[in-house]
């Protein structure tokens, strides 16, 4: 069983399931960097750990333009077209 923790308001705790996992990662995989300071350190060693165990996975990379803000449709529009997996990185 895993227990997913929400940051907001739990004194009602909002029950939710895991979205469906594909049995390997293939494909193309975004690493959207969501412009925190450091987030990109996170995202090119995740980059470099993925290249590794993963040879067969193509990396993309993508920023937002600042972190106070959903990311622009475009961008969003481009990353889900181009790829089969986001990996978001946060980081402070």
């Amino acid at each position: 069983m895993t227990t997913i923790l929400d940051p907001g308001d739990e004194r009602v705790p909002v029950e939710r399931q895991l979205s469906p996992r594909p049995e390997e990662v293939a494909g193309t995989v975004a690493l959207l960097d969501i412009s925190k300071p450091r987030g990109n350190i996170l995202l090119d060693q995740l980059e470099t750990l993925i290249a590794t165990r993963l040879p067969n996975v193509t990396i993309n990379r993508y920023s937002k333009p600042t972190f106070t803000k959903p990311a622009p449709d475009s961008l969003r529009q481009d990353i889900r077209e181009a790829n089969d997996f986001v990996i978001e990185g946060l980081a402070d």
